[in-house]
């Protein structure tokens, strides 16, 4: 389960119940700091939440106040929007046309291509003369096009993985890959997330099409992976100094 904690007017999370749970029994956390989740008809003290996991402190005692851990509320809820990942999408399919190519070149593409333009032409409209033409040629050419395919797998599954946490199309428009938490995701996670774009690619792009439409702009696929896709470069969060909070905020759930 992930929780959110409201602390001086600001929302922080969400977390897992577990690391809130060890946070109230070590005091990085008070028990009158405030927690939600989903389900959760109102925001109530943590220990409402989590009876019997409060540090015993005696009435004299300050509340805890150690900086929460952060995983900021905007930081998780700032996702790429549709149209950028659709031209980070264009830019990566740009940046592996070109190996693509050389491969097929290197494999008897341009040779096959030959035989089906002169096949097809020959053919006098022949649809069974065309279509035997076109199987011929893909029949040719399926090494190499396995061979580019398994190049872009790796090719997004590594950088998604990576410290970066994108591919060259994603830092160019500044959006990263993340778990839930908004945390770098492991190399067999982004390796499962480029296989099922297979899914989401499947009946006239639904998949894709969901992010444009899902609350938190996920894809089929991001769904099936437990990924999000959010603005702004890994970089950029990496060893951030912790913020100070910020009284006479607001913060809801």
């Amino acid at each position: 389960m992930e929780v959110w904690i409201g602390r001086d007017g600001e929302r922080h999370g969400p977390y897992q119940e577990e690391d809130v749970r060890q946070w109230l029994r070590s005091g990085q956390v008070s028990p009158d700091d405030l927690g939600w989740y989903d389900g959760l008809a109102d925001w109530q003290p943590l220990s409402v939440l989590f009876p019997g996991e409060a540090v015993a402190q005696p009435p004299e005692a300050p509340a805890a106040t150690a900086p929460l851990p952060q995983t900021s509320a905007p930081a998780l809820e700032d996702y790429a929007g549709f149209w950028k990942r659709v031209l980070a999408y264009i830019l990566d399919s740009i940046i592996l046309y070109i190996p693509s190519l050389l491969i097929q070149k290197a494999m008897g593409g341009d040779a096959a291509k030959e035989v089906m333009v002169h096949a097809i032409t020959n053919a006098g409209g022949n649809i069974e003369a065309i279509h035997a033409a076109q199987l011929q040629y893909y029949t040719a050419i399926w090494p190499a096009m396995l061979l580019g395919g398994i190049l872009a797998w790796l090719y997004f599954a590594i950088c998604e993985s990576s410290p970066w946490q994108a591919t060259i199309g994603k830092l160019a428009l500044g959006i990263r890959v993340t778990d839930l938490r908004g945390a770098r995701i492991s190399f067999p996670r982004a390796l499962g997330r480029y296989a099922a774009k297979i899914v989401s690619f499947a009946v006239v792009f639904i998949g894709v099409l969901m992010v444009a439409f899902t609350r938190r702009k996920q894809g089929l696929h991001d769904l099936m992976a437990n990924t999000l896709v959010l603005n702004g470069r890994a970089g950029e969060f990496r060893d951030a100094p912790p913020k100070s909070p910020a009284g006479g905020g607001s913060f809801n759930a």
